[in-house]
């Protein structure tokens, strides 16, 4: 069982306790967000395991401002990903590591909701279990991580050693990271450089956004290649790699993806399954050999056929 202590924020003063116990495990474990319901925080309150200043919690409690919140957490049900029979787009592989080209919809690695059929499952599968374990059992092999509705290229590491160096270039901002959308709206400029620090949502925790607060810098570069009616084909290239990154710096100016559910319009354009976002462009040195590698990926159907429509559109 894990104890956690989490103060209230002042934005979530006067919630009622399920709701913004919810928000602040979420906040607490980002990556399982999505099993921190309202539900999952009722229940451990009933079971005793929730209190506020030393105070039992109940679900319509308020919260106040500067309270401590203290979580007596039950051990989690073990994940371990197990390989799978799952067809993979292998575009290299070496010893050391495996670039693949991710389809839209696939899921990178196992987690609440998603416990199979993910990328993860496929590559234990066809790696027979040699990856990297330096993220775990749940994630082996997993450098970096692009979303489940994200169509694109991604590098996994099959030792350890990969693994230390690719991150290092990660977080060193030297990777080649170049990303191919279609969002709302024309530009005023054919070319130009979002630099916004990104971090949690204070309206929707689940989500990110531009702001000051707990967030850290983020920049993004874009370039027109095409303008379609009242929407625009750009190519991006990311010096950073915050969570949405992409998805929140467009709509943070105004320039929303095309199909994205959480930060596009109300009306979603629903064919796209989910925003039209494809990694094109990777880019790395290879943690063994030294020599600088770069992979490109042609734009999936899905892309080219919303590209297609738009253009049909335009013309009659």
């Amino acid at each position: 069982m894990e104890r956690i202590e989490i103060a209230v924020p002042e934005e979530l003063s006067g919630k009622r306790a399920d709701a913004a116990v919810s928000e602040l495990l979420g906040d607490e474990y980002p990556e399982n967000s999505s099993l921190f319901t309202r539900s999952y925080v009722q229940k451990l309150m009933e079971d005793g395991l929730v209190t506020g200043d030393g105070k039992q919690l109940k679900k319509s409690d308020r919260v106040t401002a500067g309270s401590v919140i203290t979580l007596d957490l039950p051990d989690p049900e073990p994940v371990d990903a197990q390989p799978e029979d799952i067809p993979l787009d292998i575009v290299y592989e070496d010893d050391d590591l495996i670039v693949v080209d991710k389809p839209k919809g696939m899921v990178v690695h196992p987690a609440a909701g998603n416990p199979s059929g993910t990328l993860v499952n496929a590559l234990l599968w066809h790696c027979r279990g040699d990856l990297s374990g330096i993220n775990g059992a749940r994630r082996p092999g997993i450098v970096h991580r692009i979303d489940k509705d994200t169509s694109g290229l991604l590098v996994a590491a099959k030792n350890d050693a990969a693994h230390i160096g690719l991150s290092e270039q990660i977080a060193a901002h030297t990777v080649t990271r170049k990303y191919y959308a279609v969002v709302y709206g024309r530009l005023p400029q054919d070319s130009g450089i979002i630099d916004a620090p990104i971090g949690r949502s204070q309206k929707d925790r689940k989500k990110f956004a531009v702001t000051e607060k707990n967030s850290k810098s983020a920049v993004t570069e874009y370039r027109v290649l095409e303008e379609i009616g009242n929407f625009s084909f750009l190519e991006l290239k990311l010096r950073t790699g915050r969570t949405h990154q992409i998805r929140v710096h467009m709509a943070s100016i105004g320039h929303p993806l095309a199909g994205d559910p959480v930060y596009g319009p109300q009306k979603v354009i629903k064919e796209l399954c989910g925003q039209c976002l494809h990694a094109g462009v990777l880019g790395f040195i290879h943690p063994t050999t030294k020599e600088y590698m770069e992979f490109s990926s042609e734009l999936p159907h899905y892309f080219k056929a919303f590209l297609d429509k738009l253009r049909r559109s335009e013309n009659v």
